[in-house]
């Protein structure tokens, strides 16, 4: 018996963003956002990677920002958007997380992951609300 949904969050509506393996579907977007995550948490681990950078939020921000707009018009437009821009996407998000956690690790809370909060905050709590109020819409009356 195959499990379908090992390694992917997504539910049967949205196989479309998901690479099918041999019958096990991978979530397209965390393909590429935690293979690239985790060597890039080792390279910088492996060389001593400095802890701060001139332009740490401004990368931090533009890095994640790919992933974000791709899943928020996904949100909005579900059957729009493909796998290789959401994979592409992922492994953007993947450098921008894999280097906020090497520093958090060092020093915690550090500027950039509390951008990132704000701004992932700040986009997908109105993304969610509109995408709600579009599925109430559609309901059939009671």
């Amino acid at each position: 018996m195959r499990s379908p949904f090992l390694l992917s969050h997504h539910p049967r509506s949205e196989l479309d963003r998901t690479y099918d393996c041999a019958g096990v579907h991978l979530c397209a977007r965390c393909l590429g956002t935690y293979p690239t995550l985790a060597m890039a948490l080792v390279a910088q681990f492996r060389h001593h990677t400095v802890l701060s950078w001139r332009f740490e939020v401004l990368a931090g921000v533009l890095f994640m920002l790919p992933a974000l707009i791709d899943w928020s018009l996904g949100r909005l437009r579900p059957r729009q958007g493909n796998n290789l821009v959401r994979t592409g996407s992922g492994v953007l998000l993947g450098l921008a997380l894999g280097r906020t956690l090497y520093v958090h690790l060092h020093h915690p809370y550090p500027r950039v992951l509390l951008v990132q909060a704000v701004v992932v905050t700040g986009v997908a709590v109105p993304v969610m609300l509109l995408a709600l109020r579009r599925r109430w819409r559609e309901l059939p009356p009671a």
